[in-house]
């Protein structure tokens, strides 16, 4: 027994005549939803790369650094300069 509402001719009128460009707000609520979580992706995946890359970084130092320590300990910030500049990326 399915509910059935019954409109008369006047109501079924005016609901035909109602524009097509006047959506309720809620049809807009999921492309919202997906664009805000495009974007919250985005900044997390972002934020992720950057991370990697300065942890990334910092073991590279250490090796370099523990390297140079072994071969020359005398000398081993000169080394780490060298070896640095060597691979092309001056970070001091």
């Amino acid at each position: 027994m399915a509910y059935q509402m019954r409109c008369s001719e006047d109501e079924q009128d005016a609901i035909e005549r109602v524009p097509a460009q006047q959506k309720p707000a809620y049809m807009w609520r999921p492309w919202g939803l997906l664009v805000v979580g495009a974007l919250f992706s985005a900044l997390i995946g972002t934020w992720l790369v950057w991370f990697s890359i300065v942890v990334q970084r910092k073991l590279n130092e250490e090796d370099i650094r523990a390297a140079c320590h072994r071969m020359m300990p005398d000398t081993a910030d000169r080394c780490y300069d060298t070896v640095v500049i060597q691979r092309g990326g001056v970070r001091r």
